[in-house]
């Protein structure tokens, strides 16, 4: 059952729960995200924008979620392959586990080399599409389970892929590969995605930058690009 009640989203969120994420303090080190619905073509951004920081002198690590450890793929595999109904509620732990650990054992040890940037495949912003409203735990529920060190570590930027839903199911047609346990929902719970990622935009703004992924794939670089080369010329300038 993904369906949920709208007022999940709607409410006000807690102002004090907000003011509890930031992102990690490593000079010269930075750390990114790329978040979308499928076939927003994050994998594909992702490499070009790692071939382009290392082209400029950095060190870059690409980290997917759940995984990126022992821990962290062995949950992946049973997630994503399951066959069975997952509660809500043990999604969201269960990712969340992941993410600690990969934080912990991976993310904040890399980071503390300078001239290091970490890109994640997927991070806290998921969470609120797919479990917090797409599952219907509520926006609060994501957020209060983050709240603590090292969940409320964020990325100092974000790039959500928006696309359409046709663009989606079009480019996963072409793609034609099989379907985990999230990519074979209906319609209905990617629109519930496409909220949720719109929602964690609003919550976050000078973090998520918001890119057209309906473009073709340069245009769309050209767009990453941009924001990157601003977001390491105002760290130089701090």
């Amino acid at each position: 059952m993904f369906l949920h009640d709208k007022n999940i989203y709607m409410n006000p969120i807690n102002k004090e729960l907000l003011q509890q994420f930031r992102s990690p303090a490593f000079p010269g080190s930075f750390f990114l995200s790329f978040e979308g619905i499928e076939g927003a073509g994050k994998s594909t951004q992702i490499i070009s924008a790692k071939e382009y920081l290392e082209s400029q002198g950095f060190r870059v690590l690409i980290l997917r979620e759940p995984g990126g450890t022992p821990f962290g793929e062995k949950l992946r595999q049973a997630i994503l392959n399951s066959k069975t109904e997952l509660e809500p509620i043990s999604e969201a732990y269960l990712f969340a586990s992941s993410r600690a650990q990969l934080l912990t054992e991976v993310t904040l040890k890399e980071l503390n080399v300078p001239g290091t940037i970490i890109i994640y495949d997927r991070y806290i912003d998921s969470s609120i599409a797919y479990q917090g409203i797409a599952r219907g735990l509520g926006i609060e529920t994501i957020l209060g389970i983050h709240s603590t060190f090292p969940l409320n570590l964020m990325p100092h930027k974000t790039f959500y892929l928006k696309i359409s839903l046709d663009t989606s199911f079009g480019r996963q047609r072409v793609r034609n590969s099989p379907k985990d346990y999230f990519e074979s929902r209906g319609k209905d719970f990617y629109e519930n995605l496409v909220t949720g990622f719109e929602t964690s935009c609003e919550l976050f703004p000078d973090r998520i930058c918001v890119i057209d992924g309906n473009r073709g794939l340069d245009e769309v670089f050209e767009s990453i690009k941009a924001e990157i080369d601003e977001l390491i010329m105002k760290k130089d300038e701090q």
